[in-house]
């Protein structure tokens, strides 16, 4: 099946490889030693991944092994929270990262595949979410999670020009 293309935000292409999955493709300026780093560390993660402006990543757990566990924890200016966690399935530095996420309530477990490829002196990061179903996928674009992710690539983009 073909790839079904998404409205692009701000640089991150996202689209839809099958009925269960949703794929984002971003290249950076970065080693890719960096950018396996900024998805790795808890002392970088809450630099950049934290969705709308507005918010805050407050806990930031990471157990960085197969069968570790990580937790992360975020709050709005207004006092809205939201938290997911997962477990690490496989891990593969700097090239391949696979861990389960859930947000917790009746939202649907994924199963996410980071991949970091270096092409043309770029890093690329190809990030795709597994769901159960199609409906689970599409209840998920439904929240505008795309916006978010790809704000969050933004900052990201500047935390690696900034470590770099």
């Amino acid at each position: 099946m073909s790839s079904t293309p998404i409205t692009p935000q701000a640089g991150t292409v996202f689209t839809t490889p099958s009925d269960c999955e949703l794929l984002a493709t971003r290249a950076f300026d970065a080693p890719r030693e960096l950018v396996w780093k900024a998805w790795t560390d808890p002392a970088v993660v809450p630099h950049w991944m934290i969705g709308p402006d507005g918010w805050s990543m407050l806990v930031c757990e990471i157990d960085l092994h197969p069968g570790g566990r990580w937790h992360f924890v975020w709050r709005d200016n207004a006092g809205a929270s939201m938290e997911m966690n997962g477990e690490y399935r496989e891990i593969e530095p700097p090239v391949r990262l696979v861990n389960t996420e859930c947000w917790g309530g009746d939202w649907a477990e994924t199963v996410n595949t980071l991949v970091l490829s270096e092409e043309d002196g770029r890093t690329v990061t190809r990030c795709s979410s597994l769901y159960p179903s199609k409906e689970a996928r599409e209840r998920a674009l439904g929240t505008g999670m795309t916006e978010g992710w790809a704000m969050s690539y933004d900052r990201l983009e500047r935390w690696l020009k900034e470590n770099a």
